[in-house]
């Protein structure tokens, strides 16, 4: 598709959208403060972004119990590792570029926290061992550098009313990835069949 009027510089996307005010612009800080550690040790859920520094850029939603990803010191985060499909393009993509963003969401709560920093892979024993799950340790930990952090406004969970639309998830049903899988993998299985497999794999493989 082609369309008319494209913005493709600094200056006119500034003529859309003036610069933030020092307000906005000053509440970024280089590390994890009280506030930050507050409210990563109350989410359990996180998006990661990666990328492989040549253009193709990853999201990866991570969960677990409120507090899974640690923060070990004011400069230094730590998320498991948990079973899952198996591609691991988060940690391909650290392992050419290791520059990532992570927003964490609190269920409930209009406020979202944006960190950005490097990652490592590691697998020491006794980080792994301190976010084992069911007696179930992680094979390695995603580490990461923080080098910033701010909180964002809650225009878009205010506009989007995300923690009020659960009817819409409920409408696609239950066997919604199911039906996804059989159809974008061209597979020669029921939906059904697929479902059970989802079902199984979500029973027994979580940790």
């Amino acid at each position: 598709m082609r369309f008319s009027d494209p913005v493709s510089t600094v200056e006119q996307l500034r003529e859309l959208i003036p610069p933030p005010s020092e307000l906005v612009s000053e509440k970024e800080i280089d590390h994890i403060d009280h506030h930050c550690r507050s409210f990563i040790e109350r989410s359990p859920f996180v998006i990661v972004a990666s990328s492989d520094g040549a253009g193709s850029i990853d999201l990866s939603p991570k969960g677990d119990p409120p507090g899974f990803v640690r923060v070990l010191d004011e400069r230094t985060l730590a998320v498991p590792e948990r079973p899952g499909n198996r591609r691991a393009d988060t940690y391909n993509n650290v392992l050419r570029h290791p520059h990532v963003g992570l927003i964490f969401l609190i269920p409930g709560t209009r406020n979202t926290l944006r960190v950005r920093g490097r990652a490592t892979l590691v697998r020491d024993g006794q980080l792994r061992e301190s976010m084992a799950i069911d007696g179930r340790t992680p094979v390695l930990a995603m580490v990461v550098d923080v080098t910033a952090a701010f909180f964002h406004c809650a225009k878009c969970i205010i506009r989007s009313e995300l923690w009020g639309a659960a009817e819409a998830g409920e409408a696609m049903g239950e066997r919604f990835l199911a039906e996804t899988m059989v159809a974008h993998g061209g597979l020669d299985l029921p939906v059904e069949k697929m479902h059970r497999i989802i079902e199984n794999d979500e029973e027994r493989n979580l940790y």
